[in-house]
């Protein structure tokens, strides 16, 4: 099979302890699944990769989304690094899509701005402002790290209408959003090299850690 015959798209979100995997041709074939992994999602990955990739083959794939985070540093690690393995070897591009971002696709038929915020450690929030457009997200306000009494300042003072979605765990199955968010940069003619994906962590994973000994 040559590139130019390729159609299908792979999502993989490790972000949160529910992995979820999703491949499509965006026409009609279509395939999503979550398992809820918890600490073990590093341990099975490849092995569910592996065992959902059939009936289609790794040759298929046209590109490959990853959730960037921000969410689990552990999980998030194990999934851009598997993404950016895969992508390099297949000789295919990688786009990284905000764990947000994928969230806020959920919500594309809104009309106000949607101000997104999901619980960090030490007290504090990832947090996140779009504006949904046809042909993708318009970030307002960038993911970025804050205080609750900074969000609310932040919310405070914003001039548009907007709707605020609170993000927990389970976000396994905004895969599909992620692998929509990725199509939509590729019908723009971007190819992203696997080494442009970056994981957002947002805080110090050693600081992390140590909040869960």
């Amino acid at each position: 099979m040559t590139n130019t015959d390729k159609k299908y798209g792979l999502g993989i979100h490790t972000s949160s302890p529910e992995l979820g995997l999703a491949i499509t041709d965006f026409a009609e074939d279509i395939r999503w699944e979550t398992w809820n992994l918890g600490r073990d999602l590093s341990t099975h990955l490849h092995q569910k990769l592996q065992e959902f990739i059939p009936p289609q083959t790794w040759q298929d794939l046209s590109f490959i989304a990853v959730a960037k985070g921000p969410g689990s540093f552990t999980g998030t690690r194990i999934g851009i690094v598997t993404a950016r393995t895969l992508a390099q070897q297949l000789n295919i591009p990688l786009f990284a899509i905000s764990t947000l971002a994928a969230v806020a696709w959920s919500y594309k038929n809104q009309n106000q701005d949607l101000s997104l915020q999901m619980p960090a450690q030490r007290n504090q929030l990832f947090t996140a402002i779009y504006q949904l457009e046809k042909m993708g997200i318009n970030p307002l306000l960038e993911e970025t790290l804050m205080t609750p009494e900074a969000w609310e300042e932040t919310l405070k003072n914003w001039q548009n209408s907007y709707q605020l979605i609170k993000v927990e765990n389970g976000l396994g199955k905004s895969v599909l959003n992620l692998l929509e968010l990725a199509n939509l940069e590729w019908q723009k003619g971007k190819r992203s090299h696997w080494s442009e994906a970056l994981p957002f962590y947002g805080q110090h994973p050693v600081l992390e850690r140590r909040t869960h000994p």
